[in-house]
């Protein structure tokens, strides 16, 4: 069950399929998980997979890392920008894990033209203002 700590058997079917990945250099290393329940897999720095999501150590050295979406029909090799918002330089070194690649599920809806779209409570609202009384 979801609170144990176990994980829930999935059915063959709806098993997700395996995260694929090439070598493109000597130095790259398999993506790994830092835990079982990880969200994400840290990816070393000369063999970047994907970025999405900045690892949290970098926070306290003001550095960001630039997110993206890598498309699953992607295949080149995929690289990642990273931001120093600090005053110190910032050396990346060899397998610093600076980036996550973290896999969503996706779907590709059908596209259908209205007229308008219905009305909702928030309406036209933009930014903030769901936080108003």
């Amino acid at each position: 069950t979801p609170c144990s700590g176990e994980t829930p058997a999935i059915s063959p079917s709806k098993r997700p399929r395996p995260l694929r990945f090439a070598r493109l250099s000597e130095h790259a290393t398999a993506p790994t998980r830092g835990s079982p329940r990880a969200a994400g897999y840290g990816t070393c720095t000369r063999s970047l997979l994907g970025v999405m999501e900045d690892q949290a150590w970098l926070a306290k050295h003001f550095i960001d890392v630039g997110a993206g979406v890598i498309d699953e029909d992607y295949r080149g090799n995929v690289g990642g920008v990273l931001f120093n918002f600090g005053k110190e330089k910032f050396e990346v070194k060899k397998c610093d894990r600076i980036a996550q690649l973290i896999c969503e599920r996706i779907f590709y809806p059908e596209i259908e033209e209205v007229q308008a779209l219905d009305d909702t409570e928030r309406g036209s609202g933009g930014f903030g203002s769901t936080g108003k009384d």
